[in-house]
């Protein structure tokens, strides 16, 4: 498959260095330019580009940026991807600790997904945005492992849905369906799943027991 990811940070990095390694044809791009990820290419035989041109044929692209960084993104950015193209949002809103304050996911409410799917002009799958990062390099079982993982994905594009789960699973992790986009509030930082390294039935049950109140930590 061939997979975009914009931004080489810790949870880009290493999915970088498994989809490589399972045999994915990957292009990864960052803010700083194709010559700062000289090393990672020659790790894993991915290949380094620019932005405009990490989703360029990509069947997926990972956005995994600060979430401030989105609205910076190059218009566009999507353009050149194959039709029906899968977008996984990994990121989150930390307001105190980065971000600052964002009005539209405060103030109207919007969940941290559904606010990137509106800057990037492209619906958008949350995932990974509560994994630890060395966990995608260390955690990876095969099917029906008893200590296998599972991660939950949101999203409004049932098909788009179903190839992030695929490819989760070919990761080495399960999934659990976490509902549409503005269901996502429910594995965002502060929620009983965020962080959560547990099974199906551990993360299923922290996804009903979220509350939509953002804990003080996590407001601006």
């Amino acid at each position: 498959m061939k997979i975009g990811i914009i931004g080489a940070g810790n949870i880009g990095g290493n999915l970088t260095r498994r989809l490589t390694a399972l045999g994915h044809d990957v292009s990864v791009a960052n803010s700083r330019g194709p010559h700062t990820l000289t090393a990672l290419a020659e790790e894993t035989g991915a290949t380094p580009v620019v932005v405009t041109d990490a989703a360029r044929d990509a069947e997926v692209v990972v956005v995994t940026v600060p979430l401030k960084a989105v609205p910076g993104l190059p218009s566009g950015l999507l353009d050149g991807a194959a039709e029906g193209v899968a977008v996984i949002d990994t990121g989150n809103y930390y307001p105190q600790q980065r971000d600052g304050r964002i009005a539209a996911i405060e103030d109207e409410g919007l969940t941290e997904s559904r606010w990137t799917a509106q800057q990037i002009g492209h619906t958008v799958i949350k995932a990974f945005n509560g994994t630890y990062a060395q966990d995608i390099l260390d955690r990876h079982r095969p099917a029906g492992a008893p200590d296998r993982m599972a991660l939950p994905v949101a999203g409004d594009d049932e098909a788009a849905k179903r190839v992030v789960r695929d490819l989760i699973d070919e990761l080495g992790f399960d999934t659990v369906d976490a509902g549409g986009l503005d269901d996502s509030w429910r594995q965002q930082p502060g929620t009983p799943v965020y962080g959560l390294q547990r099974g199906l039935e551990a993360v299923t049950k922290a996804l009903a027991e979220a509350s939509p109140e953002r804990t003080p930590d996590f407001r601006g």
